[in-house]
């Protein structure tokens, strides 16, 4: 059950990389450096068929909405 949080995982990473709409290049490295270490817990998941994997795809919408909320709120990010 848990590749279906890799999928879910893998169908988040068109919202980061539309980041850059937004955000400055340091800020998109850090997202998808954030986004590449929860795709390995997601693969760790699948491989040892532990239900972590299905909390991947949520972590990730929640960490990049709080992320792009916070630079828009605190250092001015704008479109």
């Amino acid at each position: 059950m848990s590749w279906l949080g890799l999928v879910g995982h893998l169908c988040t990473l068109p919202f980061y990389l539309a980041s850059g709409l937004v955000a400055p290049l340091w800020a998109i490295i850090v997202l998808l450096l954030v986004w590449a270490g929860l795709l390995g817990v997601a693969v760790w998941a699948v491989r040892t068929r532990s239900a972590w994997g299905l909390a991947t795809p949520f972590l990730a919408v929640a960490i990049w909405l709080g992320g792009v909320s916070a630079g828009e709120a605190f250092l001015d990010w704008s479109a």
